[in-house]
């Protein structure tokens, strides 16, 4: 077992400037730190399988799901289900970081619209 954290994690880009680090991939199970800058957005997008669960941990996310809007403060958790169509915004000043953990893992199974 080993203390995972940004620095010794994998880290990838995506969006429009947007960091990632993977903490857990495995199959079941995936746990994700992501960091979107200021006034970024990604991809209206579904999962066929994994359902997933945002917890925000600095800044306020705006999330769009089957067409609705709800705004999530930090230390606050989002849950969307498998088939959902959904994207995540930043429509604030400041960065946005928070946690995404997919179960079962949503690499390979995303699905853009």
């Amino acid at each position: 077992m080993k203390v995972k954290n940004t620095d010794n994690s994998e880290h990838y880009i995506w969006g429009e400037n947007c960091d990632g680090w993977h903490l857990l991939k495995s199959d079941s199970l995936s746990v994700i730190q992501e960091k979107m800058p200021p006034e970024t957005k990604e991809s209206l997008h579904f999962h066929s399988k994994a359902q997933q669960f945002f917890y925000i941990l600095k800044g306020t996310a705006t999330f769009e799901v089957d067409n609705e809007l709800y705004v999530v403060e930090e230390n606050n958790g989002f849950h969307i289900q498998a088939n959902q169509k959904h994207r995540i915004f930043n429509k604030t000043n400041q960065d946005l970081e928070f946690l995404v953990i997919s179960q079962p893992k949503s690499h390979g199974d995303r699905i853009n619209l």
